[in-house]
């Protein structure tokens, strides 16, 4: 992926080659920013109701605090297991399989991911479920598509959570992970929207359904090139999918080795 090079006109505003639209390193410049970016929105198929959910976002302080703060990724794997709750998260998702069996069973029939997997992800990303965000969705795509740092990797994702909502997928308010992620397992905007699957056939997807969560993961899996009956542990044709999800070396290992406790 390309990187930005972005030049300073005052301190202030920062334009990206090839866009109208600059980025920043503060708030300053967020709200003309909106209005530059609406624009370039609507000439890529966003709606009304994605027009105005940008229109309408404000710029995130909390998600910047968090994007600056990712320290956990860079624990080794024995502490950043010990930190996010390992074996705690392995015990629950035996329970956890041995509760839904046919469930997770067909899911890896139509997908062909090991269970384990798609349940270690569910516990790392949110504890299955028990804490999905506390912030908003559209808000903070829309901050980290201004900030300088990372603005190539999350326009598409801002993209993808105005056409979710230009879909009624998601609201203007709905509330989601610091860095705008959704549902259960945490699926960025743009991700969800390309990747979304009605696992429990109510006709919509809505990833704070169980259902409708895990199998869009293993629907994303699949599509990242998921090899039915293969490995996943580092080595393994598999194990490289995972690096798909989450780049940080530890996570990919944690996922890897819950997942066989799990899967045991």
């Amino acid at each position: 992926m390309r990187r930005l090079l972005c030049l300073s006109f005052a301190g202030l505003l920062i334009s990206s080659p090839g866009w109208a639209a600059p980025c920043g390193d503060t708030s300053a410049g967020f709200e003309d920013w909106k209005s530059i970016m609406a624009a370039e929105a609507k000439a890529e198929g966003v709606g009304p109701a994605g027009i105005k959910a940008l229109k309408g976002a404000s710029y995130s302080k909390a998600t910047i605090g968090a994007d600056r703060n990712q320290k956990s990724f860079k624990y080794s794997l024995a502490k950043f297991m010990d930190v996010r709750g390992a074996k705690a998260i392995a015990a629950q998702g035996r329970k956890r399989l041995a509760k839904n069996r046919a469930f997770y069973d067909g899911l890896r029939q139509q997908y062909g991911v090991d269970p384990g997997v798609l349940i270690a992800i569910h516990g790392m990303e949110t504890g299955f479920g028990n804490f999905m965000g506390d912030t908003n969705v559209v808000s903070a795509i829309a901050t980290l598509t201004w900030d300088c740092r990372r603005s190539d990797f999350f326009r598409p994702h801002l993209m993808g959570a105005l056409k979710l909502v230009d879909q009624g997928a998601i609201s203007p308010a709905t509330i989601g992970a610091k860095h705008g992620e959704l549902g259960h397992t945490q699926f960025l905007p743009g991700n969800a929207l390309a990747y979304g699957v009605d696992g429990n056939g109510d006709g919509r997807v809505d990833l704070a359904s169980m259902a409708d969560a895990m199998a869009t993961t293993a629907h994303y899996l699949q599509q990242k090139g998921w090899q039915a009956g293969l490995g996943f542990q580092p080595g393994e044709p598999n194990f490289a999918v995972i690096g798909q999800w989450n780049a940080a070396s530890v996570y990919q290992q944690a996922i890897a080795l819950i997942a066989a406790d799990i899967d045991r």
